[in-house]
């Protein structure tokens, strides 16, 4: 991105201009704090002006046939990955992660484009069996209307399309809320469906002020599904705003997951994993591991392996690619994290790699990957969502016991079991109250695969054929027949 450079970050109806506040805000690199762009920062005149638009793309959007729209996914998709890399360097630019794991979203992103592009013609309807001669029974799919997709600064691509595949495949239009932090990524993936011929007002982009925007977006009777992915608090929160209307909702939220390392466990795997898991990203994802319970007899060993590995990652830069461990997002999250540890260290904890923020002369928003023992129920890391670099160890000994520790959170997004017992990987993911919970494997996510929580972490899912379903209607159709 060029430095100084303004960009029209709101584009409704197939054309880019500039919000009707006419500010701009700054979108910095949280790895230097350089400012990269200035973006038009849009609110509910945007946003309402959107939701019009998309109303008015629905009806012919939503008739053309499945094959006519996966061909606009096919298209994205083939373009993304052509464009792979200028997309990850937008993404680590804005967002911090090093490249190596932008360009993997960048794939991931590209991958729910395709898998939808496939699904948007196996939506099926049903003619059911009647109950009396004189009826036949209809049941038909059909799209749910203008949805309204927010996004997180996290996963600043993969979750885009997560939420623009399914619901474009199944004849929806779409208001889409990027991230304030990072909307250079959403903007670079919506140009991708314009150069590719999308129609005018099936796509429209809103980025700015998250209270003024989602306030419409809740608020208009002519949004029929809000899709959103981010904190428990903000979901609460569209759930109480979208009531008046009673939209329907899919809510991917916040997570407290779990990894269980049993005494069968392959060590060096538990441990590569483990450490794969949490500092993905800096610690700033949904799924990653945020507290570990390893058994008792194989505990020390554990810690030993796995700091002096957490010892050697790499900080940085993301645009090098020697960098393992990027910056957070934001002063807030370091902030956050900082709080966390001297929490834990007043409770008892004890530090055995990292503990404290890193500068390395970048001036960004760092904290070095951090590994606390000693732990126990009364820390604020084993109770809420660090979303950094910190990870906690706690041992057990029974497995009831550590069960019981796993599920004690209101929590349910994803758990981790590492075992080699098939009698325990039934009896764990049976027990474990979790949406998503992976057997010697820390990326479940997958787009032919549902994706979503439990309990406080949400409902509806995201990814494979229940993906697409979140956004179709089934309407019942009773005919009578005259004889």
């Amino acid at each position: 991105m060029l430095i100084g450079q303004k960009e029209k970050g709101i584009f409704i109806n197939g054309e880019w201009r500039e919000a009707y506040s006419g500010t701009y805000r700054s979108i910095t690199n949280p790895a230097t704090l350089e400012k990269l762009t200035e973006i038009s920062y849009g609110g509910k005149e945007d946003a309402l002006e959107a939701i019009e638009e998309a109303k008015a793309a629905f009806s012919a959007w939503s008739k053309r046939t499945a094959r006519e729209r996966s061909r606009f996914l096919y298209k994205a998709y083939e373009k993304m990955l052509e464009n792979k890399e200028q997309l990850a360097q937008i993404l680590t630019s804005e967002q911090g992660k090093p490249l190596t794991e932008a360009r993997t979203e960048i794939e991931s992103a590209a991958s729910y484009l395709l898998w939808y592009a496939e699904e948007a013609n196996r939506v099926y309807g049903e003619i059911i069996p009647p109950s009396n001669a004189n009826k036949r029974s209809l049941v038909i799919p059909q799209a749910i209307g203008v949805i309204a997709a927010i996004t997180p600064w996290n996963f600043p691509a993969s979750m885009v399309t997560r939420k623009l595949g399914p619901s474009l495949a199944a004849g929806c239009t779409v208001v889409l809320k990027p991230a304030s932090q990072t909307p250079l990524t959403a903007m670079a993936i919506v140009k991708i469906f314009e150069e590719v011929g999308l129609p005018k007002g099936v796509l429209n982009l809103v980025a700015g002020d998250a209270r003024a925007i989602g306030d419409a977006l809740t608020q208009s009777p002519d949004v029929r599904l809000i899709t959103f992915t981010g904190s428990t608090e903000v979901g609460r929160d569209l759930m109480k705003n979208s009531a008046q209307h009673i939209k329907k909702l899919s809510l991917e939220l916040g997570g407290h997951a779990p990894i269980l390392v049993l005494e069968d466990a392959n060590l060096e795997t538990a441990v590569d994993l483990t450490i794969a898991s949490k500092f993905r990203n800096c610690g700033q994802t949904c799924i990653c591991a945020n507290r570990v319970y390893v058994h008792q007899n194989i505990a020390e060993e554990f810690i030993e392996k796995l700091s002096a590995k957490v010892r050697n990652l790499k900080i940085g830069n993301g645009n090098e690619d020697s960098t393992v461990i990027g910056p957070m997002i934001d002063r807030n999250a370091v902030e956050k994290v900082t709080e966390h540890v001297e929490d834990a260290l007043k409770h008892g904890a004890s530090i055995v790699a990292g503990g404290k923020e890193w500068n390395g002369g970048l001036g960004g928003h760092f904290y070095e990957p951090t590994v606390l023992v000693d732990v126990n129920d009364q820390m604020k890391v084993m109770n809420e969502e660090t979303f950094g670099p910190v990870l906690p160890i706690e041992t057990f000994d029974l497995l009831e016991e550590v069960i019981e520790k796993a599920n004690q959170l209101p929590y349910g997004l994803a758990a981790y079991v590492m075992t080699e017992s098939t009698n325990r990987l039934f009896q764990l993911t049976e027990a474990l109250e979790y949406g998503i919970i992976g057997v010697n494997d820390v990326f479940p996510a997958t787009a032919e695969a549902p994706f979503g929580g439990i309990k406080e972490s949400g409902f509806g899912k995201e990814g494979g054929k229940e993906g697409i379903l979140e956004f179709v209607e089934m309407k019942y159709v009773s005919i009578g027949i005259t004889k």
